[in-house]
C-alpha cells in the first residue's frame, strides 16, 4: 500500500533537543511566545547559551522574532565558541545554518567542525549535515554517515534520522526512524509509516501516521484520514477518516474539506458521527459546518446555452 509520500532528507534538526510540534495553530503561537519569553529571560541573566537556545526552538514554532532574536544572540555565542566552549560552538554553527544565507557557511562550518570533533552530538549532526549536503565543504557522504552515527549514539535523535537515510540496510534504516521518532522527531514517524507501508506492512503503518497526526504532521493526517476512509490497515472507520481531516482544517490544512464532504454525503455518516468527529479533532464548529453543508442541496452543474 502507498502512503503519503513524506520527503526525508538529511536535517539539520540544530537544536540540542527535538522541539515538538504543537497541537493546533494557538498552541503553536503559545509556544512560541513561551519560548521568547524564557530566551528574553537568559538574556537579560547573561545566560547566551539558554537564550540562543530559547529563540531558536521559538523560530522553529514558525516565529519570525525568534529567528532574529537567534540571529542577534550568535554574535553573544562566538566569545563562548572562541573560549572553547563546544556546546556555543554547536548552536552557533546551527543559528548561522538555518538563519543566516550562504556567506555564512563558512564560519557555520568551522563552529561544526569544532564542536564535531569535541565529541558533542548537536556539532556531529550539524557538520554531518553539511558534509552530505555539501554546504560549504565538499560532499563526503562516508564520514556524514560516521558522525551521525557518533551523535545517534550519544542520544542525538536528529542523528539517528539523518542516519536512517544513509545506511543501506532497510530493517536498520526503520530501526534509527523508530529511534528518532521515540526520541522527538515527528517527521521520523511519518516517514517510518511509508516505509512500511511500502512493505505492506499496512497495520504498522497506519499506527504511525495516526502517531505522527497526533504530534501535529499534517501530511500523516491526511495519509491516515484516507486509511480510514479506505479501510487500509484496519476496518474502515469514517469517525476518524473526518476526524483527521478535521484536525488538519485546524492546522490551516484545508486539503481533505472537499474528502470530508464526499465522504458525509455518500452515507457513511450520520449527523451523530459527524460531531463525534468533531469532538475528537477538538473542532465542534468544524462538524456543524459539514453538517450544513451536506443538508443543503448539491448545487446544479451550469447549464450549457445553444
Amino acid at each position: 500500500m502507498m502512503g503519503s509520500d513524506v520527503a526525508a532528507v538529511s536535517v539539520p534538526g540544530h537544536l540540542l533537543e527535538p522541539c515538538p510540534e504543537a497541537g493546533a495553530l494557538g498552541l503553536r503561537a503559545y509556544g512560541d511566545r513561551m519560548h521568547l519569553d524564557e530566551g528574553r529571560r537568559a538574556a537579560a541573566a547573561g545566560d547566551w547559551l539558554a537564550a540562543g537556545h530559547a529563540f531558536v526552538r521559538a523560530a522553529a514554532e514558525g516565529g519570525t522574532e525568534g529567528a532574529e532574536l537567534a540571529v542577534h544572540a550568535a554574535a553573544e555565542l562566538v566569545p563562548l565558541a572562541e573560549g572553547g566552549s563546544a556546546e556555543a560552538a554547536a548552536l552557533l554553527a546551527g543559528i548561522h545554518l538555518e538563519h543566516s544565507d550562504e556567506t555564512a557557511l563558512p564560519t557555520a562550518l568551522k563552529y561544526a567542525r569544532a564542536a564535531a570533533e569535541a565529541g558533542v552530538p548537536a556539532g556531529q549532526r550539524v557538520y554531518g549535515h553539511m558534509l552530505a549536503q555539501g554546504l560549504g565543504v565538499e560532499a563526503d557522504r562516508a564520514h556524514a554517515a560516521e558522525l551521525f552515527r557518533a551523535a545517534a549514539d550519544g542520544g542525538d535523535a536528529y542523528g539517528a534520522f539523518n542516519l536512517a537515510q544513509l545506511v543501506g540496510d532497510p530493517e536498520e534504516s526503520m530501526r534509527l526512524l523508530a529511534a528518532a521518532a521515540q526520541g522527538g522527531v515527528v517527521l521520523a514517524g511519518a516517514v517510518l509509516a511509508d516505509r512500511l507501508s511500502g512493505l505492506d506492512r499496512d497495520e504498522e503503518a497506519l499506527g504511525w501516521y495516526v502517531w505522527a497526526a497526533e504530534r501535529g504532521h499534517t501530511g500523516a493526517m491526511h495519509a491516515a484520514a484516507c486509511w480510514y476512509r479506505d479501510g487500509f490497515g484496519s476496518a474502515p472507520d469514517p469517525v476518524q477518516a473526518v476526524r483527521w481531516w478535521f484536525t488538519m482544517l485546524a492546522h490551516g490544512e484545508g486539503d481533505g474539506v472537499h474528502d470530508a464532504i464526499a465522504l458525509a454525503r455518500s452515507g457513511a455518516l450520520d449527523e451523530r458521527q459527524i460531531r463525534e468527529a468533531g469532538r475528537l479533532a477538538g473542532t465542534p464548529a468544524s462538524a456543524e459546518a459539514l453538517i450544513d453543508t451536506v443538508s443543503s442541496p448539491e448545487p446544479e452543474p451550469p447549464t450549457q446555452r445553444g
